[in-house]
């Protein structure tokens, strides 16, 4: 039997979706750009999936434009609000996904002005602190819904209001990549001027992401050619990849509540056996969290050295953060939240999706403790 436990990185498809690819990709592979049947059938795909992403935001359909995945979609949001608004003042946080940072970065660059609203212990941000570095002419704000390694929630629409009651024309980017599927992402909600997707967190594609924008809200484009998409983002429309993202968030949509909850319950119930059957450990992912991620620091251990040993009885997790586990820096979110670093080092992520049983958390907990007291006398001699 093999457990996958290493769904914030990807998840399997659904079958519907790879299904309904197979056929896009044999059926109806005309370019959607094409004015033939081919081309119109392509085009209707297209506005499919607009219909059913926007149904899951609760936005319009209009609002939707299709990247090559959730790290375009990020520097989508933040270089092209940059370049279209007026302001030199951008705000991030310290744990914010690679994307996110990098282009934040580039921005720097440019001789944009770049402050890091801090977060506590749990990963989240002080809201007193944040609206302390707001400006009038803080063109931007971007910030994860929930965090990749740790599985924080922020306090997205608080966030958002802080930066509208100090500048209305500042605009509001979430990074909703982990949150997507497991949380209510609801545009008006969350006040987002901009939400970045990813499909193969939610049991669709890879190489397939979305950017929600809101009415009204101005970017630069940065790929530039045929003017697909309104001209916001050029490059034929990967219609197989969009078509089963489509699906994806559809079915992940349905009856989600039910599904979480089941994903929330396994996810204590690790947490909660490991706790009981491993010392010398420190649970990094808070209370109150997303229901799919939990981040634990294992003492005496190596990270990599107990994932593989995982891998070897075919349980399968993660050191961390997908995007930046071949580095060798310690992860920055669990820096930021004050872990120790030889206890950083024994960082484990176990992400869950909705087809985890209880047979398979069974199954981990015992062989967790096992491997962990094995490495250890082993590091002990």
């Amino acid at each position: 039997m093999e457990i996958y436990l290493d769904n914030s990185a990807t998840t399997k498809p659904y079958g519907e979706v790879a299904a309904a690819m197979l056929d896009v990709m044999t059926n109806k592979y005309g370019n959607p750009s094409s004015l033939h049947r081919l081309g119109i059938e392509a085009e209707r795909l297209l506005k499919t999936a607009r219909e059913q992403i926007a149904g899951v935001l609760k936005a319009s359909p209009g609002e939707i434009f299709f990247t090559s995945g959730g790290t375009e979609a990020d520097n989508m949001a933040i270089l092209g609000a940059a370049g279209a608004h007026r302001g030199r003042h951008i705000i991030t946080t310290p744990i914010e996904h690679p994307a996110v940072l990098a282009a934040v970065a580039e921005l720097r660059e440019r001789g944009f002005e770049v402050d890091f609203a801090p977060v506590d212990q749990s990963g989240r941000v002080i809201l007193e602190e944040y609206e302390k570095l707001l400006r009038k002419n803080t063109v931007l704000v971007t910030a994860m819904l929930v965090n990749n390694e740790i599985g924080t929630i922020e306090p997205i629409a608080e966030m958002s209001r802080l930066l509208k009651n100090k500048n209305p024309g500042g605009v509001f980017h979430v990074d909703a990549v982990q949150g997507f599927g497991k949380l209510p992402v609801y545009a008006d909600a969350l006040g987002a001027d901009m939400i970045s997707l990813s499909a193969h967190k939610i049991h669709g594609p890879k190489g397939v992401g979305a950017l929600y924008v809101r009415r009204g809200v101005r970017l630069r484009p940065i790929l530039h050619g045929g003017g697909q998409q309104g001209g916001m983002r050029s490059g034929t429309e990967n219609v197989p990849g969009i078509a089963g993202f489509g699906l994806a968030a559809k079915i992940a949509a349905d009856d989600m509540a039910a599904k979480c909850g089941k994903m929330e319950r396994l996810r204590n119930r690790l947490r909660d056996g490991i706790a009981a059957s491993v010392d010398n450990i420190k649970i990094n992912t808070p209370e109150n969290s997303a229901p799919h991620i939990l981040n634990i620091s294992f003492g005496g251990v190596r990270s990599e050295v107990l994932l593989h040993s995982l891998e070897m009885q075919n349980i399968f997790v993660s050191s961390g953060s997908a995007c930046s586990s071949h580095k060798r820096e310690p992860s920055g979110t669990l820096t930021e939240i004050g872990v120790p670093r030889q206890m950083i080092d024994g960082s484990i992520r176990f992400s869950l999706s909705e087809f985890t049983t209880d047979e398979e958390i069974s199954a981990v907990i015992p062989a967790v403790a096992e491997i962990t007291g094995r490495l250890r006398k082993l590091n002990f001699r």
